[in-house]
């Protein structure tokens, strides 16, 4: 069976949350999804898996919400199904940062897989992974420096301490699907650091447009499923069991 897995986020201002939670999860019950979908104030994270009708229909449904019609998505396939169950959370943050964020805040200038290549082989920039440290373990980009954190909230604190803007004012950030990055480059931009760069798409839309003899990255992504990780064409790292 070959099961679609969609990768989706956007900052908006979402509400009422209880009665949103409780027809996303009805919803995905009835079209035969799992997966997570996390719901907070600030907007929607989420990565969703089953048979692609049941996938369409689910964004489709979303996207009748005027909040929502902008969402980021990234589409995979996979032939066993990577979650277990479905599942609907409320949140306090939609991904965990501790810094505080809107959807009007700035951020840093958007990078096309085709272009990132160019841009990190710079040697006046500075190639910053914001994933946790398990998660590089598995693969980055070459250059890339890995700031040894354990969870997400700690790269705030990582930065106080270890990068002065007069030091490093050209900085090139990227994650798995593109939401930290979102938050991270707004909080590098409010502590004065002038050229911020983001990867589009995150590393998974990287493997999934850039071929792998052109590729910089090195190993493979680590994604919040049974699959563990891919590689390029966002291919499993291994047979699910």
């Amino acid at each position: 069976m070959n099961i679609a897995v969609a990768t989706f986020y956007q900052f908006c201002q979402l509400g009422p949350l209880p009665e949103l939670r409780e027809e996303l999860i009805l919803l995905m019950e009835a079209l035969d999804l799992r997966g997570s979908i996390l719901l907070a104030p600030e907007g929607i994270n989420a990565t969703i898996a089953g048979p692609q009708v049941g996938v369409d229909k689910l964004l489709d449904r979303l996207g009748q919400f005027a909040e929502l019609r902008n969402l980021v998505i990234k589409t995979s396939f996979c032939e066993v199904h990577p979650f277990r169950r479905a599942k609907v959370r409320l949140k306090k943050e939609s991904i965990s940062f501790g810094q505080g964020h809107s959807d009007s805040d700035p951020t840093g200038v958007n990078v096309v897989p085709r272009d990132w290549n160019k841009l990190i082989s710079q040697t006046d920039t500075l190639v910053l992974d914001t994933r946790n440290r398990y998660e590089i373990e598995l693969g980055t980009f070459e250059r890339a420096r890995n700031p040894n954190v354990r969870k997400f909230k700690d790269l705030a604190q990582y930065v106080e301490q270890h990068l002065d803007p007069n030091e490093f004012p050209k900085i090139a950030t990227f994650c798995t699907g593109g939401i930290r990055c979102e938050k991270f480059t707004s909080f590098l931009l409010k502590k004065g650091f002038k050229e911020v760069f983001q990867l589009q798409g995150g590393i998974l839309k990287y493997l999934e447009e850039i071929p792998e003899e052109e590729s910089l990255w090195v190993g493979h992504c680590f994604v919040f499923d049974e699959r563990v990780g891919v590689s390029h064409g966002l291919k499993p790292m291994a047979p699910i069991r």
